[in-house]
C-alpha cells in the first residue's frame, strides 16, 4: 500500500513537471495530441530519488554567417531572452517539485563548425559571451557543456575526429533513414534549407548543380555530427530529460521546446534577430524583416535587437 501511494505521488508530481513544459512545446504536428511517455519516465527517475531534475538542450552553436538573418557574430538579445526563459522554466519546475531543476546548455558549434564555415575562434567567442550572459544575469540554474569538457585541450579538429570515430552514424545509414523516417527527412530538409539560405549570402564558385550537391552533402554531414553529439551528451548525462530546439512529434525521445515566439517553427536565436513589439512582446525573425518593422537598439555598444516603430 505504501509503495502504491508513493508510485501515485511520483506519477502525480512528474505529470505536474511535464505540465510546466507543455505550453512551450514545439511540435512537428501541432494538431497531434500530446503524448510524452519518454519524458514522464525520465522525470520520474529524478522524482523517485528526490533529486533535482536535469534537462539537457543541444543548441546555441554560433550565430549564422548570413547577415540577412542576424545582427552579428556574438550573442545578442535573442540569446539573452532565451537564456532567461530557460532559467525561469527551471524556477517554475521548483514551484511544483521543491528539489527543482537545472538545465545544461550543450553548445554544439565546435561539433560541426567546419561544415558550416565558422571558425573555432568565432565559436569560442560566442560561447564565452553566452557564459558571460549567464553570469551577468545570475541565471544560476543554467550551466554550459561543450567539447572542451569532453576532450580538454586537444585541438578542435582532433576533437571532431574523435566524435566522428566514436559516435557518428554512417552517411549511408542516414540516407536510408531519411528515406524511411519522416522525422529524419524533415530535420535534414530544415538543415539543408538553412545552409542554402546562408550560402546565397556569399558567392559560390561553381555551377548550380555543384552548389546543390554541396548543400546536400553538408546537410547530411551536419545531421550526422548532430546525431553524434546527442549520443555523446547521453553518455555524459545519462539520466537527463532530453530537450530539443527542433520540432518533435508526440511520443518522441526528445521534447521540442520553443525558446521565443516566431512565425517560423524552425526559428532559433542564432538564426534570427529579436523584435520587441509595441505591447512589449518579443518575436524572432530574420534581421532584414525586423529592420523594416523597427529601429535598431544597442546594448553594451553592440547591436542587440529591434524596437517596433
Amino acid at each position: 500500500m505504501i509503495d502504491s501511494r508513493a508510485s501515485r505521488a511520483t506519477a502525480s508530481i512528474s505529470a505536474r513537471v511535464l505540465a510546466v513544459l507543455l505550453p512551450y512545446r514545439r511540435a512537428a504536428d501541432p494538431a497531434e495530441a500530446p503524448d510524452h511517455p519518454e519524458q514522464l519516465f525520465q522525470i520520474e527517475q529524478f522524482v523517485r530519488a528526490g533529486e533535482p531534475i536535469v534537462f539537457t538542450l543541444p543548441g546555441f552553436p554560433c550565430k549564422s554567417t548570413n547577415p540577412a538573418k542576424v545582427l552579428g557574430p556574438l550573442p545578442d538579445e535573442s540569446e539573452r531572452l532565451s537564456l532567461r526563459f530557460l532559467d525561469r522554466l527551471c524556477a517554475r519546475v521548483a514551484e511544483v517539485y521543491p528539489p527543482g531543476a537545472r538545465l545544461v546548455i550543450c553548445a554544439e558549434g565546435h561539433v560541426f563548425g567546419d561544415l558550416i564555415g565558422v571558425s573555432d575562434a568565432h565559436i569560442d567567442a560566442y560561447v564565452e559571451e553566452l557564459r558571460a550572459i549567464v553570469r551577468r544575469e545570475r541565471l544560476t540554474r543554467l550551466t554550459t557543456f561543450d567539447l572542451r569538457e569532453v576532450y580538454g585541450d586537444l585541438p578542435y579538429a582532433g576533437k571532431r575526429a574523435l566524435v566522428d570515430a566514436v559516435y557518428a552514424p554512417s552517411t549511408e545509414s542516414l540516407w536510408a533513414q531519411a528515406r524511411a523516417d519522416a522525422d529524419t527527412l524533415r530535420l535534414y530538409r530544415g538543415i539543408a534549407r538553412s545552409l542554402a539560405e546562408d550560402a546565397r549570402a556569399v558567392a559560390f564558385p561553381g555551377p548550380r548543380s555543384a552548389l546543390r550537391r554541396a548543400h546536400r552533402d553538408r546537410a547530411y554531414g551536419v545531421l550526422r555530427r548532430s546525431r553524434a553529439w546527442c549520443d555523446l551528451i547521453a553518455d555524459h548525462h545519462p539520466r537527463s530529460v532530453r530537450l530539443s530546439v527542433h520540432p518533435q512529434r508526440s511520443g518522441a525521445a526528445k521534447f521540442g521546446i520553443r525558446l521565443l515566439d516566431a512565425d517560423d517553427v524552425w526559428a532559433t536565436p542564432w538564426h534570427s534577430a529579436a523584435l520587441r513589439s509595441a505591447d512589449g512582446g518579443w518575436r524572432l525573425m530574420r534581421r532584414v524583416d525586423a529592420e523594416r518593422l523597427g529601429r535598431l537598439v544597442l546594448r553594451h555598444g553592440r547591436p542587440s535587437h529591434f524596437e517596433a516603430r
